[in-house]
């Protein structure tokens, strides 16, 4: 949500589509990279001072955590990249 908010945003100060999906994820970046790795933390604390069921849910949460993270970067920039370049949008329809 907040990515594609940013490059929203870029979208009505004037910016190509491209340029404003570049700008909007580095907008985004900081903010998602703060509050995945706060998340961590978290899970890093349960794992060191919880024990058997909280261990587990500290690993869970931090593989999850860090499944997010690849996708929200890697994967959602890749499927915009190649809807914008395949399909030419005037604008983003969220």
């Amino acid at each position: 949500v907040l990515i594609y908010e940013r490059i929203r945003e870029e979208v009505r100060g004037g910016r190509t589509m491209l340029s404003a999906l570049d700008a909007g994820f580095k907008r985004a970046f900081g903010t998602i990279l703060d509050s995945h790795v706060t998340t961590l933390v978290a899970g890093f604390l349960m794992f060191w001072l919880g024990s058997g069921p909280v261990k587990g849910f500290a690993v869970t949460l931090s593989i999850g955590v860090l499944t997010s993270l690849f996708s929200a970067i890697l994967v959602t920039r890749l499927l915009i990249v190649t809807w914008l370049r395949q399909w030419h949008p005037k604008a983003i329809p969220i």
